[in-house]
């Protein structure tokens, strides 16, 4: 038997691989918006924290300045893999360092700065003290 060929389906199979595409595109995420959340996060545990501006900011790659309680200054990397210290000065990256990727910049603060973990315990207390008299109220 023979069949026609339909143009109709050449054109599903184009859009469906164009929203593909297109899907895909969606799931890159934009590091520098991910770093300012991560920065907004954490900014009242340090004594500084901000995106770094003379660093490249790319759609895989961004970098966060911060100088913790006990006056330690880091650049970290942020990428899908996590965070990382790059270099032990604000706006620098030395490749020569191999530090290790964290998951969340709660686990890397929390390796360099007790400061920080005090200060991250007590705002937990403070809102579940909170939460607490809330609930009595």
């Amino acid at each position: 038997m023979e069949t026609d060929y339909n143009s109709m389906d050449e054109s599903n199979n184009s859009e469906t691989e164009n929203q593909s595409e297109f899907k895909d595109f969606e799931d890159v995420k934009d590091m520098r918006i991910e770093a300012e959340a991560v920065v907004n996060d954490v900014l009242f545990a340090v004594s500084n924290m901000f995106v770094s501006k003379s660093l490249p900011c790319v759609e895989d790659v961004a970098y966060i300045n911060v100088e913790t309680r006990e006056k330690n200054r880091y650049c970290l990397e942020l990428t899908e893999a996590g965070l990382r210290v790059v270099a032990y000065d604000f706006d620098q990256v030395d490749d020569s360092l191999q530090n290790p990727y964290h998951e969340t910049v709660y686990s890397l603060l929390d390796s360099v700065s007790p400061a920080y973990r005090e200060a991250f315990g007590n705002a937990l207390l403070q809102r579940l003290e909170a939460l607490e008299s809330d609930g009595q109220s």
